[in-house]
């Protein structure tokens, strides 16, 4: 799905790659909403979306809040008027710093799960309504070779990011041929904050640049030959 002149909806937004999927998107004709929890973060990051010729709006809410989907939900539809793509960035360690699972808090993995898959749940399940409507609509959620490597210390991030991905590969199976697809994006390892939290002595010089993994993830989506509903797009350096 060509991202150009789309309405879209990009959770995370205030920072990494959905700071830059937005700053990609800006000079493309679309209309985003951006949502992060930071409302001057994502507010400077709007900010620059429209320097660049862009339309944003923005919403701060926390993705894993049950009570801030409706008020995401009614921005994008009070914004937007309808929705194109939603793009589920948002992310969480869940703990502080990686740690092992025997070392990691119920309320740890909890946030993990509510960050990563819940709150997606509850967005896609409020937002697809109306992309069934239109027999039209893109869902693509960023996920990571975590989901499916048993990473020690990783545990509830990859375990949050795996029930995520089958989640997604389900509701492509069950809204085959509707026109609805979902997609999963592993961009690979990127010099971003959460990365540095994760890794701090990582050398940065050998991570991808989040602006050049948007660049080629938007140029691959506006490629002729779609792809498939459910599978998974490994953004490569």
């Amino acid at each position: 799905m060509d991202l150009n002149a789309q309405r879209i909806v990009i959770t995370g937004a205030s920072r990494g790659l959905g700071r830059a999927l937005a700053l990609e998107l800006a000079p493309r004709d679309t209309r985003l909403l951006l949502v992060a929890r930071d409302p001057d973060t994502v507010a400077g990051v709007a900010a620059e979306v429209r320097d660049r010729g862009g339309h944003a709006e923005i919403v701060a809410a926390d993705v894993g809040d049950k009570h801030a989907i409706h008020a995401i939900a009614a921005a994008a539809h009070a914004t937007l008027d309808h929705v194109d793509a939603l793009i589920h960035n948002a992310g969480t360690l869940g703990p502080p710093s990686l740690r092992p699972l025997a070392e990691t808090a119920c309320e740890d993995l909890q946030r993990a799960i509510d960050v990563h898959v819940l709150g997606p749940f509850r967005l896609t399940k409020a937002l697809a309504g109306p992309m069934l409507l239109r027999r039209r609509g893109l869902i693509m959620h960023v996920t990571s070779d975590a989901a499916t490597e048993a990473y020690p210390d990783w545990g509830a991030y990859g375990a949050s990011k795996a029930a995520f991905d089958q989640l997604s590969r389900i509701w492509a199976a069950e809204l085959d041929g509707t026109g609805v697809r979902f997609l999963a994006v592993d961009p690979g390892e990127m010099d971003t904050a959460l990365h540095h939290q994760a890794v701090p002595d990582a050398d940065r010089a050998s991570l991808a640049q989040p602006d050049d993994v948007a660049a080629r993830l938007v140029a691959r989506l506006g490629q002729p030959a779609p792809l498939a509903s459910g599978s998974l797009l490994e953004v490569q350096r």
